[in-house]
């Protein structure tokens, strides 16, 4: 068989091997078995770019030399064949080196070089082209093996997206949205930490919400500080290939977990970062820019989940709310007092009303009768609990139902109201409360019976003279 036949039957077998791989790392160990097969009595290694990321020992990364006599990096740079002798002289043997350095190169690109060094003579003309010709084909199928892994990976990525994004928004509570997202951003990236933080607006700190680094749980951090500062200031997503190299940016995730590659992303809602997403490993150079890019589009999901809860919870706030004095409608206090009574053991209730209140709209205005209002209101939410339950009852009166209270308890609660209201409204009012409770024990339980006692103790302390509490 002549030399042209020989080298074309070879590059012949080569593609056929070759396009048969479907992935990047058999095209490499592929390589990697030719080249050894082909030059048997040289020493040949094949560079690839930090683009990829091969498991196969024998493929190393190329680290550029920028001083002209680097036979790798001309060929990677220029895209072309680069003949001669390499910067380090002789071989092992002692005897002068000759090497030949070929781009791995496709359509797309040069993705890495293959080099075969000799010792002595240099590589005929007919090896040369050899070598030339696999790096072509190699650099083809090298291509093709990562288009089809991308294509893939974007398959992947979309069926994981629709998953993910149908369970955020099947939930309606923001707590629910962090503990999910955080979960899911741990198996999806295989990372070994991930951290979700809030931004809270009235205090401009940001809160740690949901992580598997349980010491950080519920953590309040200053706007300024850390990843979660640096996504708040510029709104971009940021990676990091080894913090212990380059860690200009304070953390105590990566500080506290050893971590040293990162993705993190803001969380927007109406161009506004609300939160941060932090994703961490162990290893240095972990993450892909692929997982830079799925973690921002993830980000931006669980935006859109959290805005949707937000306004779930604002519009049943708007359902169950007065919109004059913000407290509860009388509604919900029902709905409340029922839930409680077939739970609880006992309870109390408290009718307040405001004296003579036609008389103050009469006198002056029913702009400054909502002042009272409010005032009123006020007072109310400051004498009570947060487990109590205040709610406008209708027109001026009040009522606060007091889970587990006793009776004398219940009292010095509504004297608290009553005194508060005489010595701080402007201008000056007061009011008259009624009292009523329950307990296991009472023949009849219901909402009817306890609101019906505390309105007849209402009406007593209207009838006795007002700006005082009774007994129902």
């Amino acid at each position: 068989m002549g030399g042209s036949e020989s080298f074309y039957r070879s590059m012949f077998d080569l593609s056929r091997s070759l396009f048969l791989q479907q992935t990047t790392d058999g095209v490499l160990k592929h390589i990697v078995t030719s080249l050894k097969g082909h030059f048997p009595e040289a020493v040949s290694q094949v560079y690839m770019s930090q683009d990829t990321a091969p498991t196969d020992p024998s493929v190393l990364p190329l680290v550029f030399r920028h001083d002209g006599n680097d036979l790798c990096t001309r060929a990677f740079m220029e895209g072309k064949p680069a003949l001669g002798h390499p910067a380090e002289g002789a071989d092992a043997s002692g005897l002068p080196a000759f090497a030949a350095a070929v781009p791995l190169i496709g359509k797309q690109g040069v993705y890495g070089v293959l080099e075969v060094r000799a010792s002595g003579s240099p590589l005929g003309p007919e090896q040369i082209d050899l070598l030339v010709g696999i790096g072509e084909t190699a650099g083809a199928a090298f291509e093709n093996a990562k288009l089809y892994e991308q294509s893939n990976l974007l398959v992947t990525e979309l069926r994981l997206i629709n998953e993910i994004t149908k369970r955020l928004n099947q939930s309606l509570r923001v707590s629910e949205i962090f503990q999910y997202a955080c979960q899911e951003l741990i198996e999806v990236f295989r990372a070994d930490f991930a951290c979700i933080l809030e931004l809270d607006r009235k205090t401009r700190t940001f809160r740690v919400q949901a992580t598997n680094m349980t010491e950080m749980l519920s953590d309040i951090f200053e706007l300024d500080y850390g990843f979660a500062g640096l996504l708040h200031r510029t709104k971009e997503p940021v990676i990091v290939s080894d913090y212990a190299a380059n860690s200009r940016v304070e953390s105590k995730l990566m500080h506290s977990t050893g971590s040293r590659s990162l993705i993190a992303a803001p969380i927007l809602v109406n161009e506004e970062v609300v939160g941060a997403v932090l994703v961490t490993h162990s290893q240095p150079s972990y993450f892909t820019y692929e997982n830079y890019k799925l973690l921002l589009l993830l980000a931006g999901h669980i935006g859109l989940a959290i805005m949707k809860a937000q306004l779930h919870a604002e519009l049943n706030r708007m359902v169950i709310t007065d919109n004059l004095t913000g407290l509860y409608a009388r509604r919900y206090l029902d709905e409340q007092v029922h839930s409680m009574q077939a739970k609880d053991v006992r309870g109390s209730l408290i009718v307040v009303d405001i004296d003579n209140f036609k008389q103050v709209n009469d006198t002056y205005g029913h702009q400054i009768g909502d002042q009272i209002l409010k005032q009123v209101s006020g007072i109310v939410r400051s004498c009570i609990r947060d487990t109590d339950i205040a709610a406008r009852w209708g027109g001026e009166e009040l009522a606060i139902y007091l889970p587990q209270l006793t009776l004398e308890q219940t009292e010095r609660v509504a004297e608290r109201i009553r005194s508060r209201v005489e010595a701080e409204t402007d201008p000056q009012v007061t009011v008259s409360c009624g009292i009523a409770e329950w307990s296991r024990s009472d023949e009849k339980i219901s909402v009817e019976s306890l609101f019906y006692k505390a309105d007849m103790a209402l009406y007593s302390a209207k009838h006795n003279g007002k700006n005082q509490y009774c007994i129902g």
